[in-house]
């Protein structure tokens, strides 16, 4: 039996949420942006009407909400503020590492404090000369009695100059390739961490920058699951990130489109509304289609997941075709708001430029492709 309806306990919590989004977030989100803060105390304010731990179980202070649920929050999280998102993202990126992988004593320390919004944990793969290849980093841990040493740099990383701590990911046995990679939590104030910031085109609250790791000493206790095996335990976890990211940036251009909506109504040329118009309606109703069906597949992608299903290849498509279709949307809405939307004094131009970063982070079009090459070809024709 097919049922593509949202529970009532789901339908309940999304009102909760757009009502946040539209009076709390959205009012703020530019400004953020201005100044280049990122607005803490909205994190925490997030973690108390249970967004931060929506997949972190009750009893660490989550909801144990399942993977649709979550959706619902990137997705109207993503009208509001598009970088607040990341308390859904990131947060259930790191949440499920810690909680499916960590020893018990990590998991009481970190999960509450990541779902109540005290602290904001970072992923820390990427590094200068690996980024799609993730198999190809650099940063070694090597063992000292009861300690590993680190030393590496990590590149792109959301959350660099934010963050306070990083599951940080480094080869412990550097001959083995993907097989040789463990993970870590690094506290960013730990003596040899050095955090440096990018001047991006987009999502400038989020911090994203490069993380120098020299001889930074982490106690054995802080490696997350067993030694060589972190390379396969984050590679799962981005089959849900990769679809709530899509939501997030459905969330924004669907905003940019009923905010566009309301402007065509309203501005009149020749005599009569801009929306009046085929050449107005017609590309509205195009992106709100492809939005439209990029967001169900995520929500298909989080249904498959909460059951258990395989579901790489509908990430990868959500991953691929939601950031991109997004931001031609928005595009279209900033032409058709004219020259004001082309300034700072609507969001229009801030949403491209923070969904444009989406594109690139966890993973490109090009490597999602080669996901969904792999599983509608064969793995034998892979190019990699």
């Amino acid at each position: 039996m097919l049922n593509f309806s949202f529970s009532e306990e789901q339908d309940h919590f999304r009102k909760v949420l757009k009502e946040f989004s539209k009076e709390e977030l959205l009012p703020n989100y530019t400004n953020w942006d201005r100044t280049g803060i990122m607005p803490k105390h909205l994190w925490k304010k997030l973690g108390e009407i249970g967004v931060n731990g929506l997949r972190i179980p009750i009893e660490y202070g989550g909801s144990g909400a399942d993977c649709v649920t979550t959706g619902i929050a990137a997705e109207e999280i993503g009208r509001g503020d598009f970088n607040l998102t990341y308390a859904v993202m990131l947060n259930a990126l790191t949440a499920e590492i810690i909680n499916n992988h960590a020893r018990e004593e990590l998991k009481q320390e970190w999960l509450p404090k990541i779902s109540n919004g005290e602290k904001i944990v970072g992923i820390a793969i990427t590094e200068p000369d690996a980024g799609t290849d993730a198999s190809g980093i650099k940063t070694t841990a090597v063992r000292k009695g009861n300690r590993y040493i680190l030393n590496g740099e990590k590149s792109g990383i959301s959350a660099a100059t934010v963050g306070d701590a990083f599951i940080v990911f480094a080869k412990t046995d550097p001959q083995l390739g993907n097989r040789g990679i463990s993970a870590f939590i690094v506290l960013a104030d730990l003596p040899g961490v050095e955090c440096k910031g990018y001047e991006d085109l987009g999502n400038i609250p989020i911090g994203r920058g490069s993380i120098y790791l020299t001889d930074v000493e982490v106690p054995e206790e802080n490696l997350i699951g067993l030694e060589n095996k972190g390379f396969s335990q984050v590679m799962n976890g981005f089959d849900l990130s990769r679809l709530l990211i899509g939501l997030q940036c459905v969330g924004a251009a669907l905003q940019s489109l009923d905010e566009t909506i309301e402007h065509v109504k309203m501005r009149t040329s020749f005599g009569k509304p801009l929306a009046t118009y085929q050449g107005v309606s017609f590309p509205i109703v195009t992106h709100y289609t492809q939005l439209d069906l990029v967001k169900w597949q995520a929500y298909r992608g989080l249904w498959l997941r909460d059951q258990g299903i395989k579901h790489s290849k509908e990430s990868a498509s959500v991953k691929w075709l939601g950031p991109k279709l997004s931001q031609e949307a928005i595009h279209e809405c900033l032409l058709l708001n004219g020259h004001y939307a082309y300034s700072k004094e609507m969001p229009h131009e801030q949403r491209l430029r923070d969904v444009i970063g989406l594109e690139i982070g966890d993973g490109t079009a090009q490597a999602n492709m080669m996901v969904i090459a792999k599983d509608i070809i064969g793995k034998e024709y892979r190019s990699y």
